[in-house]
């Protein structure tokens, strides 16, 4: 087992929901967001990473809602994410309500140890 597999395996899990602060949502509306991102993350983890859902939901399904300043910020991240193997999703509104449709609104990373999601978005002020 390599220092990186050992670490992993004895991190903590998490799930993190980036969120856009150039958006005029309202806190419904944004809940609701979150809510498709976090569980897009998790059945795509389940698929994939089996053992990555088990370990997360065990140590009580842990998600942190961060924020940043636009659409731009998003993409480095998901790519950095996919480069780690970490699952990601961009939630993409229907334009129903309050937002244009095509809108992407939050873009959803994990579960995955908490090692590596905090590579992608340590540095990210919370919500």
């Amino acid at each position: 087992m390599t220092n990186q597999q050992k670490n992993q395996s004895d991190s903590e899990y998490k799930m993190v929901l980036v969120t856009r602060s150039d958006l005029p949502l309202s806190i419904g509306k944004l809940a609701v967001q979150v809510s498709h991102a976090a569980v897009t993350c998790a059945f795509l983890t389940k698929k994939n990473k089996p053992e990555w859902v088990t370990k997360w939901q065990r140590e009580g399904a842990k998600k942190v809602v961060v924020k940043v300043n636009s659409l731009a910020d998003f993409f480095p991240l998901e790519e950095y994410a996919v480069k780690l193997g970490i699952m990601t999703t961009i939630v993409t509104d229907a334009g129903h309500t309050e937002i244009k449709e095509g809108t992407y609104t939050v873009l959803g990373i994990g579960p995955a140890p908490s090692n590596l999601i905090d590579l992608v978005t340590g540095e990210l002020p919370l919500l």
